[in-house]
């Protein structure tokens, strides 16, 4: 029994499948099945004469054969044939046709076809201009796209489903960005997570509308209730605030909680301080440090100099003075002036590194670089203070790597 081998590349929703011939009667055999209506033959023979698979690349062919598995109603092939048409490959181009084969697949769930046809739809291209359905289009497309970014073995497609993901939520959020407030509220009212979670932003910054509490957690509800982290963290927010609704410390964790399980930073951030002062939680100093510790692990500052504070005063974590010298560290690479700060004391007293007054100058001169308000009047004692501990040497050591370092930051 001859044996026709197969590879199929499944990304994004697109199943390209090459079938690589041995021999010629292998193609007779593949032709035959394809005109007895086999609709996975046609679909495989059309894909050979795309690409020149096995057979003279021959894009006629490949139209005629993607032709009768698309009239058959399969999704691939009427995606590929409405390439076809849009770009003139063995058809007369013709973006009425090619949109009509795009819709096709689309409505059966063509990943691709529908990112394509809500891209039409965003240009303007062969259709007439209309950023709500493009953004119902792509955001199918999106969500589709971001299930589909599944680790199963293979690291190679598993990063290029990853990228496909990335732009589909690329596209939607410029989409997003561009809309106006009417057809923001009209995607909304549609059921389109983020555009409801946009909504809750605009209104609650005022920002195109007039800032409007009660609007902005309506629309963070909505889309929270979809399971948006965005829309889970601000509606802590607002229960946190009383912003709209009653201040409430208990709700506001029990919102905060479900964003940072999702990995939402500024959650875990809020919900480790929530631990730590015992608002609308029990006090719990280990609960605090852990999720400081996930919102840190993803970079934000705050949590990392909180954290650092946790390891210096043994709340919550065993006192570790190199542990908090290493999470403001990490915090004053980001320009944090009060992680700064901690650490040049760090440096000047020798907590958790060496004892360097070169290294201690040089943070608390870019503390006082960044600093502003009470809290420069702080670094400018500080300063004073490990001047005062230095000979002139080290300030000039100091001075060089203030210098050294600025100019790293500059890029000169």
């Amino acid at each position: 029994m001859q044996t026709i081998a197969r590879w199929i590349l499944v990304s994004v929703g697109v199943c390209i499948c090459g079938v690589t011939l041995a021999q010629t009667d292998r193609t007779a055999e593949l032709r035959a099945r394809a005109e007895a209506g086999d609709v996975e033959a046609q679909y495989d023979l059309a894909f050979l004469y795309d690409n020149g698979y096995g057979v003279a690349q021959d894009y006629t062919e490949a139209g005629v054969w993607y032709r009768k598995a698309a009239e058959q109603g399969h999704a691939t092939a009427q995606w590929n044939l409405g390439v076809m048409y849009a770009n003139g490959l063995g058809v007369a181009a013709d973006m009425d046709t090619s949109i009509a084969w795009y819709r096709k697949a689309a409505e059966q769930g063509h990943v691709t076809a529908q990112y394509d046809l809500g891209i039409l739809y965003s240009s303007g291209k062969g259709i007439e201009q209309d950023d709500v359905q493009a953004l119902l289009l792509i955001n199918q497309a999106a969500d589709s796209a971001a299930k589909l970014a599944v680790y199963k073995g293979d690291r190679d497609s598993f990063n290029a489903a990853k990228a496909t993901a990335a732009k589909y939520a690329g596209a939607r959020d410029n989409l997003i960005a561009r809309m106006t407030i009417a057809q923001l509220t009209q995607a909304a009212e549609q059921g389109i997570m983020h555009a409801q979670a946009e909504l809750g932003v605009l209104y609650g910054l005022g920002q195109r509308v007039d800032q409007d509490a009660t609007q902005a957690l309506q629309w963070h509800r909505q889309a929270a209730e979809q399971g948006s982290p965005q829309s889970l963290y601000f509606m802590g927010l607002h229960y946190y605030t009383g912003q709209g609704v009653a201040q409430d410390a208990a709700e506001a964790a029990k919102w905060y909680r479900q964003a940072a399980e999702q990995g939402h930073a500024d959650a875990q951030w809020n919900l480790g301080l929530m631990y730590r002062t015992g608002q609308g939680v029990a006090q719990d100093a280990a609960e605090a440090a852990k999720w400081y510790r996930q919102a840190a692990d993803q970079g934000h500052a705050q949590a990392q100099i909180n954290l650092g504070f946790m390891y210096a005063t043994g709340q919550g974590v065993e006192q570790n003075d190199t542990q908090a010298a290493n999470w403001y560290r990490r915090a004053a690479n980001q320009d944090d002036a009060q992680a700064q700060y901690n650490l040049a004391l760090r440096y000047a007293r020798g907590q958790g590194t060496p004892l360097d007054y070169g290294q201690a100058y040089m943070w608390i001169s870019l503390a006082e670089t960044n600093a502003s308000g009470e809290h420069k009047n702080g670094v400018l004692k500080v300063r004073e203070y490990i001047v005062e501990l230095m000979e002139p040497e080290q300030i000039e050591e100091g001075e060089e790597l203030f210098r050294k370092r600025q100019r790293s930051s500059s890029g000169t």
